[in-house]
C-alpha cells in the first residue's frame, strides 16, 4: 500500500499528459518549405485539436495519407465549404469578390484552374501552402476532408527566438 501512494502522483502526472497530448494538444514539427515564409523547416508548433471550426487563412494539420505519404501536412484554408474560388492574373477571388491573399500572385492560374467556378461541397476544404511553389497541396491532392483536418497551429514553441503567436510574413 505504501507503494502505491509513493507511485501515484507519476502515474497521475502520465496519464494527465497523455490525455492533453491525446484530446487538446500535441507538438507538431515543420518539415519542409511549403509554408516559407511563415513556418520554416525545423520549427516546432502547438497543434489545437480542440479548434474544429476552420476560417479563411486558419493553418490547419492534415492527416493525409496518400501515395507514398503518411504523414502530416500544414497548409492554410483559403477555400471553405460552398465558397467558389477562383485565382485569375495573381489574384484571389471568393464568390466572385478579390480577397486580399498575399501569397495569391505566387498561385499559377492554371493549376487553380480545377477549382475555378465550382463550388466547395459541405465537409470540404480547399488548402494552399504559402510558399506555392513549391508546395504539396489542394492543387495536387484536391480537396481536404473535414474529417482529416486535425486542428489549427497559432503558437510556435521552436525555435526559441520565435516563441510565440505565429505572425504573418
Amino acid at each position: 500500500m505504501n507503494f502505491i501512494k509513493k507511485i501515484y502522483p507519476y502515474v497521475l502526472i502520465v496519464v494527465t499528459v497523455l490525455l492533453i497530448r491525446t484530446f487538446l494538444v500535441t507538438p507538431v514539427y515543420v518539415s519542409g518549405t511549403s509554408m516559407s515564409p511563415t513556418l520554416n523547416n525545423g520549427e516546432i508548433l502547438i497543434l489545437n485539436k480542440l479548434d474544429k471550426k476552420y476560417d479563411r487563412f486558419d493553418i490547419v494539420v492534415i492527416d493525409y495519407e496518400g501515395k507514398n505519404l503518411n504523414e502530416r501536412l500544414i497548409k492554410r484554408v483559403i477555400g471553405l465549404p460552398g465558397d467558389k474560388i477562383k485565382y485569375k492574373d495573381g489574384k484571389l477571388y471568393v464568390n466572385n469578390k478579390q480577397v486580399d491573399d498575399k501569397f495569391s500572385a505566387f498561385t499559377d492560374d492554371f493549376n487553380m484552374s480545377l477549382f475555378n467556378s465550382t463550388e466547395i461541397p459541405e465537409g470540404k476544404y480547399l488548402v494552399l501552402g504559402d510558399n506555392r511553389i513549391e508546395s504539396l497541396d489542394s492543387r495536387r491532392l484536391g480537396l481536404i476532408d473535414e474529417k482529416d483536418i486535425k486542428g489549427t497551429v497559432s503558437v510556435r514553441i521552436f525555435p526559441l527566438t520565435k516563441i510565440g503567436k505565429i505572425k504573418e510574413v
